[in-house]
């Protein structure tokens, strides 16, 4: 991240925080992205749907709309696996929230995504389970004839999501590089 020299004469904690709240929030961002759909190839891990062995729901030849269907069968995939144990839930995008936000179960009845609000984790409430929303769950994904414009919905056991850390934050305070303007680089590392 560049801080203008503007920003820093702003002798103030708030400045500060603002620093620290920035690198915070870009490297969970990224913590959650590679998480998620992380490559596995170079240092990037391997994310959830990069993962062979995944069970998966196909929504049609080329894609299809979500629906309470489609969120049963995923339920019913991880169970069939002798894998409905642990911390069970879904996670999609906010575009696919949306839509399920108006997608009714069958005729004349409850959305499939209730608007009930979050429960006390932050999470709402899916099909019984703990559902979240990332916007790092893509929604350009490919499916036959449609091209860039399918999204992802994964459920499983969140507790066998395991991510390692290795040491500390490192932060690298670059005063140096854009010194004829005054701007201040900050790089952060977690490995």
């Amino acid at each position: 991240l560049d801080f203008t020299r503007k920003l820093l004469l702003q002798s103030s904690l708030s400045v500060e925080q603002l620093v620290r709240s920035e690198l915070a929030t870009a490297i969970a961002i990224a913590i959650d992205r590679a998480a998620i759909q992380g490559s596995g190839s170079g240092a990037e891990p391997r994310g959830i749907l990069n993962t062979s062995g995944v069970g998966l729901v196909v929504g049609g030849t080329n894609g299809l709309a979500p629906s309470w269907s489609h969120v049963v069968e995923l339920e019913t995939t991880i169970a069939n696996a002798n894998a409905a144990l642990g911390r069970l839930g879904y996670l999609t995008s906010s575009k696919v929230r949306g839509k399920l936000k108006n997608v009714q179960k069958a005729a004349n009845l409850a959305f499939v995504w209730p608007d009930e609000g979050p429960q006390a984790d932050g999470l709402a409430l899916l099909n019984g389970y703990a559902a979240g929303v990332s916007n790092n769950v893509p929604d350009n994904l490919t499916k036959g004839t449609s091209a860039g414009i399918c999204s992802a919905i994964i459920y499983g056991n969140w507790a066998d999501l395991l991510i390692g850390m290795w040491g500390g934050l490192d932060i690298l305070v670059d005063p140096y590089s854009q010194a004829n303007t005054g701007t201040v680089r900050v790089v952060a590392f977690q490995d």
